[in-house]
């Protein structure tokens, strides 16, 4: 039973060709497809702090440099540093002996509960306020960097502005120019007058670096001092703060926590939420989750006997129906078409092409034309994986029922019920079932990779119910969905003689 907590050993075909297990892929309702990671627009919905919960407007974040300003991170472990109280001493500032007794006096400093660093071993003075005291270490580059974002902004804004100028310019100012063949550039060039840009520019430009050739030399103890690796920073620690990259430990100075996003993915052929979470921070509901595990039936791998060279092995596989409703499913060969297909009323099958699935929306672009991005349809790829066993597929079908989550906890007896094949389904339960197949690896022993597992490739075709309702369709639409599967077995056993 130890596949059944393996997801990546079964893994799902996605339209653009790559494999993805069920917990890492989305299901389009208006495209009738599966879109991986790489086949949404993610956009970013809003900005809160893990620690604090502290959720800024946009234009705050870009401000404070998408960190937040009361939440530190450990320079040692990166733990999320919680800020200590103590109290010291204070000698009144009053002349009289009466008052001049010492006062006491609290007083804040910040701490690791996971490496024990604080604040004080960095030889930083304790704060009289919780928060917003302590500051951040700057990078000697602060200045530089900064007045070559403002002189660049200003190269920007001067741009800007004369595209701006030259749509309202009437065309009759430039006839006196293109008269003798140059333009208001070249003239003021001739006259002696610096160009518009250069003149506005060359005051606010900053000086330009210089390289250097002279290097500092080493030391020459270098390579006999002894070094105590507990002192020095590792790698990781550098590349926390890349500004300054200290050397030893006791320069590693507390960062402020970066904020996290929650995001919301579109999918890139309809623009249709897929995804969409809630913009409360404390939330960790969705408003929109269209994941393809609660709509794409889940399948697992239960149990394989050993797989030997041109023996055939048993393999028990583990179905579950995750939406409301009843669904049939079918075991295809790898060269069965992908199209969707539905049933008329004549009782006759007919495909149905994605491409049109969508028009029929009554909101099929929810994007403005200004932001909505250009339709861009691929030719599915080709998987690049290789299929070194056959598993033997049944003639007949079994059907799943719809999820129920009260029948989780009670013992249905419905089950004796269902007329199915007993050679093909071992175990049924609720909306989930178990069958049994065979499968034969077929590898070459000359063209056989040392530990290559063995991988077997199916389709799926499963019913689903539409429920989205169109121009065309007003009632729920019944459909006939296919998907292909790759299970990925393991190695094989090597036949004693």
């Amino acid at each position: 039973m130890a596949y059944l907590f393996q997801i990546d050993c079964v893994r799902y075909a996605c339209s653009c060709g790559s494999l993805k297990s069920i917990a890492k892929i989305y299901f389009c309702r208006h495209c009738l497809s599966i879109r991986c990671g790489y086949c949404v627009c993610h956009e970013v919905d809003s900005y809160y702090c893990s620690n604090c919960l502290e959720n800024p407007p946009a234009s705050e974040v870009r401000l404070k440099k998408y960190k937040c300003s009361n939440c530190f991170d450990c320079p040692c472990c990166f733990e999320t540093l919680s800020i200590r109280s103590g109290q010291v001493l204070v000698k009144s500032l009053h002349t009289t002996q009466e008052e001049s007794k010492p006062v006491t006096k609290k007083i804040y400093y910040l701490s690791c509960t996971l490496c024990r660093w604080s604040s004080r071993d960095a030889g930083i003075p304790d704060q009289t306020v919780a928060t917003g005291s302590w500051r951040e270490q700057e990078s000697p580059n602060t200045y530089r960097i900064t007045a070559l974002i403002n002189f660049y902004k200003i190269l920007g804004s001067i741009e800007k502005q004369q595209k701006e100028r030259k749509k309202f310019q009437s065309k009759r100012i430039f006839l006196q120019f293109e008269k003798f063949g140059i333009t208001s550039t070249m003239a003021r060039k001739r006259v002696g007058q610096l160009p518009l840009l250069q003149s506005n520019t060359q005051s606010d430009q900053p000086q330009p670096s210089e390289a250097s050739e002279e290097i500092e030399e080493l030391s020459q103890d270098i390579f006999t001092k002894s070094i105590d690796i507990t002192k020095i920073t590792t790698l990781d620690q550098r590349l926390q703060h890349p500004e300054l990259q200290v050397e030893n430990i006791n320069e590693l100075r507390p960062q402020r926590k970066q904020f996290i996003v929650k995001r919301s993915q579109r999918c890139r052929f309809c623009e249709h939420t897929v995804s969409k979470p809630d913009y409360c921070p404390t939330s960790t509901k969705f408003k929109i989750q269209l994941a393809a595990f609660y709509h794409v039936p889940e399948l697992r791998i239960v149990a394989c006997e050993p797989l030997r060279l041109g023996y055939s092995s048993e393999l028990l596989l583990k179905f579950c129906n995750p939406t409301q409703h009843q669904t049939q499913i079918i075991l295809l060969s790898m060269d069965t078409p992908m199209m969707p297909t539905t049933t008329t009323l004549q009782g006759i099958k007919e495909e149905i092409n994605r491409e049109n699935v969508q028009m029929g929306c009554d909101s099929p672009n929810l994007l403005p034309s200004a932001v909505r991005q250009a339709i861009v349809v691929e030719e599915g790829r080709q998987v690049n994986i290789v299929i070194n066993a056959e598993v033997i597929l049944p003639s007949s079908s079994f059907i799943l029922p719809p999820r129920d989550d009260a029948a989780e906890y009670d013992d249905p007896s419905d089950s004796q019920n269902s007329q199915d094949d007993p050679k093909l389904v071992v175990w049924r339960k609720g909306n989930k079932a178990i069958i049994r197949l065979d499968v034969i690896p077929y590898v070459d022993k000359d063209k056989m990779v040392k530990d290559e597992p063995i991988v077997v490739g199916l389709a799926m075709q499963y019913g689903y119910i539409n429920t989205i309702a169109t121009l065309e369709h007003k009632a729920p639409q019944k459909l006939d969905l296919k998907v292909k599967l790759f299970l990925t077995l393991g190695n094989l056993v090597h036949n004693i003689l």
